[in-house]
């Protein structure tokens, strides 16, 4: 009755709860990330202070012309890197993620199959 009860639990709340955790860590790293939102100011101005229009003349207004042009360049640069990285990263924990599950789906079969080699003699190649 014991054994029923673990492997219930096991294969029922136990493994649903492994899938939430998967599912939550990935969308906690999605939101981290936030790729969605760095795909759609990708050419924003980069952490520039002032955006707004320049009087003056036609030399003050070109250096404020270069200075969002470069900046809008180090933003998408920086927001390019940032979203490989959490391509990369939520890709890794999806990976690692369906492993677990199915390593989680594994576990209680693991000590059947030991058993089972131990009697048949079986020796891993060394």
């Amino acid at each position: 009755m014991f054994l029923v009860g673990i492997l219930s639990w096991w294969y029922g709340n136990g493994w649903l709860s492994r899938f939430r955790i998967t599912k939550d860590r990935l969308k906690a790293s999605a939101d981290f990330f936030s790729i969605q939102s760095l795909l759609l100011s990708l050419f924003a101005p980069y952490k520039q202070i002032s955006a707004g229009s320049i009087d003056g003349p036609i030399g003050v207004k070109f250096r404020a012309f270069l200075d969002r042009l470069i900046s809008r360049f180090i933003g998408a640069f920086v927001r390019s890197v940032v979203i490989i990285a959490g391509s990369i990263a939520l890709t890794a924990q999806f990976i690692f993620g369906v492993i677990m599950i199915v390593f989680w789906l594994i576990t209680p079969v693991l000590p059947i199959l030991g058993m089972i080699m131990t009697v048949i003699g079986w020796v891993p190649h060394r």
